[in-house]
């Protein structure tokens, strides 16, 4: 496991280098896809790329190793709710996790480690609020 971990990362260290270094653009999922549908395709074929990437990219996986079952537990409006809220956060943010915890902490950006330490510090307070208030 620590192996993959450790090829993952470099993987994602090295796409975030080349997209910085050839395209001049952060690697930012929230901002990629929102300006996916903010500009004419035309100028959008490497966000496309991209987040076709993402959705491939498990299927692919999944002929060499089976993807490992995921159990969704909780209430289904509860994650809906969840995922809206993340989005219009990172929109509020102007970033995101991977666009602030990859790219700007890299970059020694202040900005995105104090928008990184906010995402985990209300990370923790919605577990601690889940688990020992709600239920």
């Amino acid at each position: 496991m620590i192996i993959q971990s450790l090829i993952g990362g470099s993987i994602i260290g090295i796409a975030v280098s080349l997209l910085l270094l050839l395209n001049g653009k952060v690697l930012g999922v929230s901002g990629i896809l929102g300006e996916l549908f903010n500009h004419p395709l035309s100028k959008n074929y490497w966000r496309l790329f991209f987040v076709l990437g993402l959705l491939i990219s498990p299927l692919i996986y999944s002929i060499f190793h089976p993807i490992p079952l995921i159990e969704i537990s909780s209430n289904k409006l509860l994650i809906i709710v969840g995922g809206l809220l993340v989005g219009f956060g990172s929109r509020l943010g102007s970033g995101c996790t991977s666009g602030h915890g990859v790219c700007g902490l890299a970059r020694l950006s202040v900005r995105s480690f104090i928008a990184t330490m906010t995402f985990i510090f209300f990370g923790f307070v919605t577990v601690f609020v889940i688990q020992k208030v709600l239920i």
